[in-house]
């Protein structure tokens, strides 16, 4: 089991899925240390959600392995599914039921004692525990979503674009959110298609294209490595962007009703 913080707690071997004859993750290999924000980037059709999906015990594995903390997620998906948060891109819950309660009901389903405030504090809702999931704001919902993955205390969390559709501010705070989770312990992977994002957030990260993985490394030594092959932009790169022009004139507090 793994007792450290450099150990490997994420190890894909050889896995491959196919789709009616389509391969669409081939021969992927792939491991990640505990208590890292690991990112998988690529274009659409790349093959991250699916090889996400695998990891997660979701979809069946045509071939290879994956073992997660030591358990084989084919023979043992239930042991997976104890030791695993998941916070999906669109995140649903149950109509008419406060915050407080769809706690509660998770921690009841993992048969686990939760102190829901505390859960709530940490993700800035503490104020809506008696508040309905459905009147909460986009960035509301997403930190909400986060609480509930970690209600049975995952050693991995996983995030599937979770800034899409957010606001700058929400956005950000969102980011601290995440590196406040992974300063706690928890190993982090996500994908996301913001690559600013991916670069301020992730210690390493894998970048996937036909179902393959071409390149993996910390984001810098990426950078690094194709400014030695010659890569100039045609634009000059300020020490500023618009994001924060806009976040600077209207404040990095979230407006949340």
């Amino acid at each position: 089991m793994v007792t450290s913080r450099k150990s490997v707690i994420l190890e894909i071997k050889h896995i491959k899925k196919f789709y009616n004859n389509l391969i669409v993750v081939n021969d992927l290999n792939l491991t990640v240390k505990q208590g890292e924000i690991f990112g998988i980037l690529g274009p659409n059709g790349a093959g991250k959600t699916t090889t996400l999906e695998m990891i997660e015990t979701l979809r069946p594995i045509d071939e290879g392995q994956i073992i997660v903390n030591g358990f084989d997620v084919a023979k043992n998906p239930l042991n997976v599914k104890k030791i695993i948060g998941i916070q999906p891109q669109t995140p649903a819950f149950q109509d008419k039921q406060k915050l407080k309660e769809i706690l509660e009901m998770f921690a009841a389903t993992y048969q686990v004692k939760i102190n829901w405030r505390q859960l709530l504090d940490e993700v800035g809702l503490l104020d809506k525990a008696n508040s309905y999931a459905e009147t909460l704001s986009g960035g509301q919902k997403q930190r909400f979503s986060v609480a509930v993955a970690l209600v049975h205390n995952p050693k991995i969390f996983f995030l599937d674009e979770p800034t899409t559709g957010l606001d700058p501010q929400a956005r950000r705070n969102l980011w601290q959110l995440i590196k406040s989770i992974r300063d706690k312990g928890l190993t982090i992977i996500l994908t996301t298609h913001y690559m600013d994002e991916a670069e301020l957030l992730c210690d390493r990260v894998a970048i996937m294209d036909n179902g393959k993985i071409i390149a993996l490394d910390q984001p810098k030594k990426l950078i690094d490595n194709l400014i030695k092959k010659g890569f100039k932009k045609d634009q000059k790169v300020e020490q500023a962007n618009l994001e924060d022009v806009f976040i600077d004139l209207t404040g990095k507090e979230l407006r949340e009703n």
